[in-house]
């Protein structure tokens, strides 16, 4: 009888719920652990049926890692955000691959994360570990302009601000701290960023015993809409190599090598400036929203394919990673933005949105007769539209469209009173 294969994931929630079926199909089963509370935002893709058994961490370590090791697992991996650094620590404890504990608090904090890297000579923001609010107001009188607040800990733009004013720097200190965030950790202080000027990129990645690679690397759109600076639109796939890549990829590799990223996948957000790349975030796990859905139909396999591999079948990822991925099929993402929130009674044009020639599918986040939240952060967003087509311009010519088409008359909303 052949051995029982055991890959173990922490908070499989958002897109990492496509993963238990691809360790499935190379005969392995899966044991979740989860790390917490399952955040609300999350529960709707929570799939407890991909799984052999549920172990829930109830703050005792070496409890959860008796009951993860009793499984004899060969592969553990994070899932969500909030799973990252449980995960460092039971992998670590468990002697299997692992990015270890020493840097885990900096790939989670992400005031430490730029200090980290601004520490190993990678150029980096500058910015402020915000715990009370009159320190916050000193700084900024220096530094002035534009700036950035956002939690320690969160996911999902959740409570990200863009401030001109010290006033509106107030307004957002005081939305954040001593509240819970979207994943239900409580908010003790915050970090303020300079504002970075530039377009905002993508690079999504896998590493294996620090040999990395990029999966996948996007071009996004943003919008000023509902009262949002910089609301994400829309995400199109470049090519792995070229000017704009190439830059943005070396960098993404020096970052993950600050935060000592070695194993598994990381979702890199980054823009780059007049004076070059800076980051805005690294997450050590699979890019949300399921956008590496739509990369493995645009490529054959993306984000989630190539974790498996690379821990499934360690010495042909290695091979695989000295060959830069072609796009033969062009793709983009296309955020639909809700005006309002209430009750979602229809959608009259979505014949037309599903009419566009590089249509190729829509995830549906809110259905017709349930609750919709006008859009501020990615956990709004009503719907994502997948285009995809051999031919560029089409694909780009119908997310101009889809912009075109969405807002008031896309959706009928019978608003809260």
């Amino acid at each position: 009888m052949a051995k029982r294969r055991v890959a173990v994931i922490v908070d499989a929630y958002s897109t990492q719920r496509y993963l238990p079926p691809l360790f499935h199909d190379r005969g392995y089963e899966c044991v979740h652990v989860q790390s917490g509370e399952i955040p609300s935002v999350m529960a709707p893709t929570w799939l407890p049926d991909n799984f052999a058994d549920n172990i829930v961490h109830e703050g005792d370590l070496q409890q959860t890692l008796a009951r993860v090791s009793a499984h004899e697992p060969e592969i553990l991996i994070p899932g969500m955000e909030c799973g990252v650094e449980l995960a460092d620590q039971l992998s670590e404890q468990l002697g299997l691959r692992t990015n270890g504990t020493a840097l885990s608090p900096a790939r989670r904090d992400k005031y430490r994360m730029m200090e980290t890297i601004r520490a190993a000579g990678v150029p980096a923001a500058r910015q402020l570990l915000g715990t009370n609010w009159e320190t916050i107001a000193q700084w900024y009188a220096q530094v002035g302009g534009r700036v950035v607040l956002k939690p320690l800990k969160s996911a999902g733009n959740d409570g990200v601000s863009f401030c001109d004013s010290l006033d509106e720097l107030a307004e957002a200190y005081h939305a954040v701290v001593g509240k819970n965030s979207a994943l239900n950790l409580y908010n003790e202080a915050v970090v303020v960023q300079e504002y970075l000027p530039g377009v905002e990129y993508y690079v999504n990645s896998i590493s294996l015993d620090g040999v990395h690679y990029a999966c996948d690397v996007w071009d996004t759109d943003h919008l000023e809409i509902n009262g949002v600076r910089d609301l994400l639109g829309g995400s199109t796939l470049l090519p792995s190599t070229g000017p704009v890549s190439d830059v943005l990829v070396s960098y993404t590799f020096s970052v993950l090598d600050a935060l000592g990223i070695q194993n598994g996948p990381a979702h890199t957000e980054l823009k780059l400036t007049p004076m070059g790349p800076r980051l805005i975030e690294t997450g050590a796990r699979i890019c949300g929203a399921d956008l590496p859905v739509l990369t493995r139909a645009a490529l054959g396999a993306g984000q989630l394919e190539w974790t498996v591999d690379a821990y499934v079948n360690p010495e042909q990822f290695k091979e695989r990673t000295t060959q830069p991925y072609e796009i033969t099929r062009h793709a983009t993402c296309v955020n639909m933005i809700s005006p309002a929130s209430g009750t979602l009674r229809d959608l009259p044009r979505m014949d037309q949105l599903k009419g566009l020639e590089s249509y190729h599918d829509v995830i549906m986040r809110v259905q017709p007769g349930k609750p919709v939240h006008r859009t501020v952060n990615d956990f709004t967003y009503p719907m994502l539209v997948h285009l995809m087509h051999e031919v560029e311009a089409y694909v780009r010519r119908d997310y101009a469209t889809a912009r075109y088409l969405d807002g008031v008359g896309f959706y009928d909303i019978a608003q809260d009173s």
